[in-house]
């Protein structure tokens, strides 16, 4: 299929897996590529061979459809997600509008999964629900996207690992966290750009590639995934397979 898509098959295909359109009478619904969910926080478990995991817990939806884009309206296909609630007197008037449509309360956090092709009416439908199980199975392999911690206006040593001056010798006592030099002379007579310095450090949206999930609790729609997870914990997370 063009674009990569992505289809949940009958049981007699393996879940998961790349099917052509000849098997298009067999498909049940077109597989969701990411969710929207929130950090809970960090833990540790043994694997099977005595290991102990570093892994993140994730609420992971559910999340609801709230707009369906084609590539004949809008110039591309995707699917919109919202998550989280918001209090109406919270939202701007055109939010709630948008979100009376898909027939949903306001909500906090709506993002946008691209390359998601609708082949049949029904199989996204605004309003739908979309819940972890229904995305991901153990063993899948997933990255995370998030906001990383601000830590404020920080040094070169701790925002670039910088080594720093040295020690204490020639001469030198009280620059050992210092840049050093951050240009030449005469020539070129300026500071070129991109030249690493002290400045706000955090606060950017980092993505971790992945990250296995280790187990799925679906009724509570929780993840637990390997490694750590960008920002602090109630932050939210976009995973996409």
């Amino acid at each position: 299929m063009q674009g990569g898509i992505k289809f949940l098959t009958l049981q007699s295909f393996k879940k998961g897996t790349y099917v052509n359109s000849f098997v298009c009478n067999y498909i049940i619904y077109q597989k969701m590529s990411g969710i929207i969910g929130r950090k809970v926080g960090m833990t540790s478990i043994f694997s099977a061979d005595g290991r102990n995991v570093a892994c993140t817990l994730i609420e992971a939806g559910p999340c609801v459809v709230t707009q369906v884009k084609n590539l004949e309206t809008d110039g591309y296909n995707a699917v919109q997600l919202a998550y989280g609630e918001r209090k109406e007197k919270n939202t701007p008037k055109p939010l709630i509008g948008h979100f009376k449509k898909a027939g949903t309360t306001p909500k906090q956090k709506v993002v946008e999964f691209r390359d998601f092709r609708v082949e049949f009416e029904g199989q996204v439908d605004l309003g739908k629900t979309v819940e972890a199980g229904q995305v991901f199975i153990e063993g899948d392999f997933v990255d995370a996207i998030g906001t990383s911690k601000g830590k404020g206006f920080q040094g070169v040593v701790k925002r670039h690992g910088f080594a720093g001056v040295g020690g204490q010798t020639h001469g030198q006592h009280n620059r050992g966290r210092h840049p050093g030099s951050i240009g030449a002379c005469s020539w070129p007579s300026r500071v070129f750009k991109g030249m690493r310095m002290a400045g706000r450090t955090g606060g950017d949206r980092v993505k971790v590639i992945n990250l296995k999930v280790l187990k799925i609790y679906a009724e509570k729609n929780l993840l637990l995934v390997s490694g750590s997870v960008p920002g602090p914990k109630n932050s939210f997370v976009i995973l996409e397979k």
